[in-house]
């Protein structure tokens, strides 16, 4: 089963769930902002996608912005970023797609919807 984790009111996420239903893929979807996830699941989706961890931030977002985080993710530990991103969906990019034990972020699971 394919799971998307999005945000409502996020254009490129309603772009992903859109293109799923026209080619009538069935999913799970997954509010970001009210069902974070944790540390050990961005974990595992880490080392999964193969991305940089630096890819599961959202790093236009306004949180992001607020707490200076391009300052200071250079010098911290993954198991902290981890832990950070756990502390708030609204860190973590998004969309993310999780289908048959891949993961696709952001611009990634754009193209992987429209090549579906």
């Amino acid at each position: 089963m394919t799971t998307l984790i999005c945000y409502r009111k996020c254009s490129t996420c309603k772009g992903v769930e859109s293109t799923l239903q026209e080619k009538g893929m069935p999913y799970t979807y997954r509010e970001i902002d009210t069902h974070n996830p944790t540390a050990e699941e961005l974990k595992a989706w880490h080392q999964k996608s193969g991305l940089p961890l630096r890819r599961f931030f959202n790093t236009s977002g306004i949180k992001y912005r607020e707490q200076e985080l391009s300052k200071k993710l250079p010098d911290m530990p993954e198991e902290a970023q981890y832990a950070l991103l756990a502390t708030d969906g609204m860190l973590v990019k998004r969309p993310i797609v999780l289908e048959n034990g891949r993961v696709h972020v952001g611009r990634d699971a754009v193209k992987w919807a429209q090549g579906l």
